[in-house]
Parts: C-alpha cells; sequence; structure tokens
C-alpha cells in the first residue's frame, strides 16, 4: 500500500542567518511570518493566498555554519508555483532586482525561473500550461530555452494554479 498524498505541504530548510532569509523570503515572495519559535532560532511563513499554516520553514544555524556545496547529496532545489505566465514574468524581474535571479528555462509543459536565496539555496518559480496543452509534453521532461516574452504573448492571462482538492 502507498502512502495517499495528494500534495508537498511545506518545505524547512536550515539557513546561516534566520533574520536575513526572512528578510530574503519576505521581499521576494511577500511571505507573512506566521510563528517562530525562539528556542530553535526558527521562524515559519506563509505564502500570500494560502491556506497552509506555513509553507516554508527557516532555521537559524548560525553564521559559522559550512554551506552545502552545490552538486552533493541533498536538496537540489524547491518549486514554487504561480498562477498565470505573467506572475513568472514578475518573479524574474523581482529575482533580478533582489540579485538573486541565476536562469530560466522551458520544460515543455511548464516554464521556469530559477533563483537562489542568501545561503545558497536554490529554487525555482514555474508556471504550468494548462493540462488539456501538455500532449507529448505529458510523458517528457525536457529542458530548453525559455523565451518568456513569447510564452507571455501566447499565454497571458491564462490561470493554471487552481486548487488541487476542493474542500468537501
Amino acid at each position: 500500500m502507498t502512502i495517499s498524498a495528494v500534495r508537498l505541504n511545506h518545505a524547512v530548510l536550515f539557513v546561516s542567518d534566520l533574520e536575513r532569509a526572512l528578510d530574503f523570503y519576505v521581499r521576494a515572495f511577500g511571505t507573512e511570518v506566521v510563528a517562530r519559535e525562539p528556542r530553535a532560532n526558527a521562524a515559519f511563513l506563509r505564502m500570500p493566498g494560502s491556506e497552509n499554516h506555513h509553507d516554508l520553514g527557516l532555521f537559524g544555524i548560525g553564521a559559522d555554519a559550512p554551506p552545502r556545496r552545490p552538486g552533493t547529496v541533498g536538496l537540489y532545489h524547491l518549486a514554487w508555483q504561480v498562477d498565470t505566465i505573467e506572475d513568472l514574468e514578475q518573479a524574474r524581474l523581482t529575482l533580478a532586482n533582489l540579485d538573486a535571479f541565476t536562469g530560466e528555462s522551458s520544460h515543455g509543459a511548464t516554464k521556469s525561473v530559477y533563483g537562489v536565496d542568501p545561503d545558497g539555496n536554490e529554487f525555482e518559480v514555474m508556471w504550468m500550461l494548462p493540462r488539456a496543452s501538455w500532449g507529448e509534453m505529458a510523458a517528457s521532461a525536457t529542458t530548453e530555452r525559455l523565451d518568456l516574452a513569447d510564452e507571455v504573448r501566447r499565454w497571458g492571462g491564462r490561470r493554471t494554479a487552481g486548487r488541487i482538492v476542493e474542500d468537501a
């Protein structure tokens, strides 16, 4: 028998400087700090519009903590989904303004921009095509150059991040 999970509810990261990380995630994503646990030097953040208790937990472990080296065993990146392709375009601008933008790509059914937080934790901000438009992309994992301006012209105004599970 398998676990019947419906989605990933939240992620938790170790960071060197909790206040610096909080500042970054509030400025980048507009998160709200919903809880703090001073004994663990931790804070819990909720994304705007989220119905989760928290979407991201941050545990500060001190400035002398060595960073995880890229390409080693561990979490590669987190992916935050946006509702419209215009939201993805805004995400790219926001990350660039925070000096956190690291790249962009098209994965066929999803379009993505990438960033990094002050501790080097990588993340993706992605927009998903309407499911009816996936076609062959439903069974592929491609990585190609993203022409975001063209994607905005093609998909502008299409919302795709609807609720996964409706209230009973």
